[in-house]
């Protein structure tokens, strides 16, 4: 009779990371940060201004979610290479999630790749199984 146990996560043991606010996951190609009306007006408040301005302003739609603009050169509106990201402790939680994505997770060899373009993976604090899963549910990417 086949188990019906859950096969326990490559990562089980945990994995270490610490955001540098090096930016090699807000530059670069073209993609969308998704924003919920929490986030927007978390990101308002920030800024000091209205939700309709910042979403004005700062998102466009895609179907039926939203995003946020990204600078010509495709920089997320929110990076400066000089300081990092300007809204850090407001992020979106695809910010905050990363690099926990699904993507980034599916195998050791996903994560490798992870780990050889953002500096703070595989360095810095170790999540736990249990956090990096808590991690996982906040968007999936």
């Amino acid at each position: 009779m086949p188990s019906t146990d859950r096969k326990t996560p490559w990562y089980q043991d945990g994995l270490r990371f610490e955001c540098t606010q090096c930016g090699k996951c807000c530059t670069g190609a073209p993609g969308y940060v998704w924003v919920d009306d929490a986030e927007v007006e978390a990101l308002a408040i920030r800024l000091g201004m209205s939700e309709n301005a910042f979403r004005r302003q700062y998102t466009r739609r895609e179907g039926d979610r939203r995003t946020l603009i990204e600078k010509p050169n495709n920089d997320c509106i929110f990076y400066d290479a000089d300081v990092g990201c300007t809204v850090y402790e407001q992020r979106p939680r695809q910010c905050r999630s990363w690099p926990f994505w699904d993507s980034n997770l599916k195998s050791e060899r996903h994560w490798q790749q992870t780990v050889e373009i953002c500096p703070g993976s595989g360095e810095g604090r170790l999540y736990s199984i249990e956090e990096i899963v808590e991690k996982k549910k906040m968007i999936r990417v």
